[in-house]
């Protein structure tokens, strides 16, 4: 898995996130670049991302004839998971409470997904209380 310094750019967030959405998270280049959003890289472009990304970790390629099938080493939920709790120590003090309130006080967020928020919360806690018995 990737340490917390190993953070994503922009661009290989892109690719990333299109290597996680095909089927078990593999594909060749040719596969990557045709979901790619626009304006899309060059192929050149993309192969030395796919590059850096096998670098950093994030993807393992497998020779197949003579093109590589490229799949990710860690799961989107891996790489938000340890993203997040960086943003959470970096920015928030590592505090969970002081992330939340950031965004609530800037989102302009509907009773609905309030009730929702705090559903989702006692469903969780009620959870961690029987994990615990």
């Amino acid at each position: 898995m990737a340490t917390k310094q190993q953070q994503l750019t922009k661009a290989e967030t892109q690719v990333m996130n299109v290597l996680w959405s095909l089927p078990d998270e593999k594909g060749f280049s040719s596969d990557i670049m045709k979901r790619m959003p626009k304006p899309k890289p060059a192929m050149t472009t993309l192969l030395t991302f796919l590059k850096i990304l096998k670098d950093k970790g994030f993807v393992a390629t497998e020779k197949m004839g003579k093109s590589n099938l490229f799949s990710a080493l860690v799961s989107k939920d891996e790489y938000t998971e340890s993203f997040l709790r960086y943003v959470k120590k970096t920015f928030f003090d590592d505090s969970f409470t002081s992330l939340v309130s950031f965004f609530t006080k800037r989102e302009n967020l509907s009773e609905e997904q309030i009730r929702e928020i705090v559903q989702i919360i006692e469903n969780d806690g009620r959870l961690k209380m029987e994990d615990r018995k």
